[in-house]
This record gives structure tokens, sequence and C-alpha cells, in this order.
């Protein structure tokens, strides 16, 4: 690996970070458990396009973990796994066959998937199955929130692409 990739890997992984903490400071108007906007998700699907699946599966691990400690969550981080790691195998599964223009496609699935796998944490961590009955919400939700996340990183990959092509 260069030194080029290297210290951009570091540099988003520092980003996602800092969205992540800030972004679990803020309230959601939704009283709903384990609904949020997955911001940090833009960072996962911009290093996807741009460094490539590994990559950014290494800096969805390092966020995951670095920030639930920070904020400690140690449960929280077993959610939080079980999540991105689904979210990021879907998006990584979908890439080869998604248009550049319709990353907000690869996005809701992704979302989807994230919260497929919290959900799945919860039945077996509360060994209650009835739990599952909170999917239509999650499904929801996954669709609203990883539209957004898609769209803006789409905007921030059209705008690096204008920035690269100035004279």
């Amino acid at each position: 690996m260069n030194v080029k990739k290297l210290t951009t890997m570091a540099m988003l992984t520092a980003i996602s970070m800092i969205v992540f903490l800030i972004e679990a400071q803020i309230p959601l108007p939704i009283a709903i458990p384990g609904v949020k906007l997955g911001i940090a998700n833009v960072i996962t699907l911009f290093a996807i396009w741009t460094l490539g699946r590994r990559e950014a599966g290494a800096i969805l691990l390092i966020r995951i973990v670095l920030g639930n400690l920070i904020v400690g969550n140690v449960m929280g981080m077993l959610y939080s796994l079980a999540g991105g790691v689904l979210c990021w195998v879907i998006m990584c599964l979908l890439g080869p066959i998604t248009n550049r223009n319709h990353i907000w496609v690869m996005s809701i699935f992704g979302a989807l998937g994230h919260n497929a796998g919290q959900l799945a944490v919860a039945v077996l961590v509360s060994g209650t199955p009835s739990i599952a009955f909170y999917a239509p919400v999650l499904i929801l939700a996954g669709m609203v929130t990883g539209f957004f996340t898609g769209q803006c990183a789409q905007l921030v990959l059209n705008h690096m692409d204008k920035l690269k092509n100035r004279p």
C-alpha cells in the first residue's frame, strides 16, 4: 500500500469518527430506538468508490471500534459491528452492478442490511424473537436514511470530480 492511499485512509477514518461522535450527540426528533441518520456511512460509500472495498471495510471497522470505545458504548459496538459489516458486504456486492449515478440504491440496501444486522443482534441478545415485529419501522427508516446518505455521498463524489477537473 502506498503512502498516499494510507494517508487518505487515515484522513477518512478520522473524518468518519468525528461525524460518528457528533451524530451520537444529536438527539433525533423520532424517539425510535436504533434509528439514526448514519451520516458516517457517507464516508464508507465514498471510500468504496475511491479507494476500494477492502480499504472501506478497514475504515468502517476502525470507526466502529474506536467510536464506540470513545463514547463508552461497548454493547452498542456489538450492534454497530453486526449492522456495519452486513451493510458493507451488501454495498460491496452491489458496487459492481451499480452505476455511479445510483449510489443511493447501494446506500438504501446497505441501510436495510445494517438494520437487519442490528435487529438480529437484538433478538439474539434479548432472546425475544418478537422484537422482529419492529422490522417494518426499521425498513422505512432504512429507506429514508439510506437515500439521504447515498445522495450525500453522490454530492461529495461529484464535487471531488469537479475539483479534479479544475485547471
